[in-house]
């Protein structure tokens, strides 16, 4: 069963998804082609390229705009002739309408109350709680050294006991594609390596290289560690839309959540009934919408 957070969350991925350009009221809205008396607008072809097909949506921006212009021309061509018809006045058109006037005007008072109201210090201290919130976790900055054998390994492990510079003998010895970079795996978190590989580097300590082979899928590895640290968290340039679809997600939730409290839901269907009532029992939202 869907959780009501996932419910919202779908809502808002659904809204995102629907936006199209807004014209301001004080902006001009030229007219860009006529279709006998009907004129099309700026508006109306702003809106045609929003709501092309995904595959035309990848053509360059002239071609989007030409194969845009066709679609709206079709639609006003054949919309005439469904006028003519009356298809319009049928029950079946005007309750379409009136859910696609609801779906508009639920998007238009979201975008008023939610995305417009959502500032770059809201979206930061969302980050900073949510980096404060999360476990501690140790990685380590580590070189190896891949071999074939059992026996090169333990030779290499008695040169570096000599005294020669791991990087060096990673470069001459090592058959690991990045030998050329002195064996170098960067930093890395329990998980991203093989079981036996990270529980050798993992058990050493800053400084120190492993005093006996370890042997994996791969061959026999000689492992150095550099350095250990906690994780540091993602950047918040790297970040900072996802926080910012939380802060959305819960000022979304808490306008659902005030709406109903003055309209009660009644839904005659046991199943659907119990289903949406499970759904709106999960986590309520975190933070109020901005007055």
């Amino acid at each position: 069963m869907l959780s009501y957070n996932k419910l919202a969350v779908m809502a808002l991925a659904t809204f995102v998804a629907l936006q199209a350009p807004v014209y301001a009221e004080d902006k001009p809205d030229a007219v860009v082609a006529k279709v006998g008396d009907l004129e099309i607008h700026q508006s109306e072809l702003d809106l045609a390229v929003a709501n092309l097909d995904p595959q035309l949506a990848q053509l360059p921006d002239d071609q989007k705009k030409v194969a845009a212009l066709s679609a709206a021309i079709d639609v006003k061509l054949l919309a005439a002739d469904a006028s003519a018809e009356k298809l319009d006045q049928t029950s079946e058109f005007k309750k379409r309408v009136q859910y696609l006037s609801d779906r508009e005007l639920h998007n238009a008072y979201f975008k008023k109350h939610v995305v417009d109201t959502v500032t770059d210090d809201e979206v930061k201290v969302r980050y900073d709680k949510e980096v404060a919130a999360l476990p501690k976790q140790e990685e380590v900055h580590a070189r190896h050294i891949l071999v074939k054998t059992e026996d090169e390994a333990k030779d290499v492990i008695k040169q570096l006991d000599g005294g020669k510079d791991f990087a060096s003998l990673a470069k001459e010895k090592s058959t690991d594609p990045n030998k050329a970079d002195g064996g170098d795996l960067g930093y890395f978190t329990k998980g991203r390596m093989v079981k036996e590989f990270e529980d050798a580097a993992f058990s050493l300590e800053k400084g120190t290289y492993s005093k006996t082979p370890v042997k994996t899928d791969f061959g026999f590895h000689v492992i150095k560690v550099e350095d250990k640290r906690d994780a540091p968290p993602p950047p918040f340039d790297q970040v900072k839309d996802q926080v910012r679809q939380l802060v959305m997600r819960d000022k979304y939730l808490a306008l659902l959540a005030k709406a109903k409290e003055t309209s009660k839901v009644d839904i005659m269907d046991e199943t659907l009934r119990k289903g949406y009532d499970d759904a709106n029992k999960q986590q309520a939202p975190t933070t109020q919408p901005q007055q």
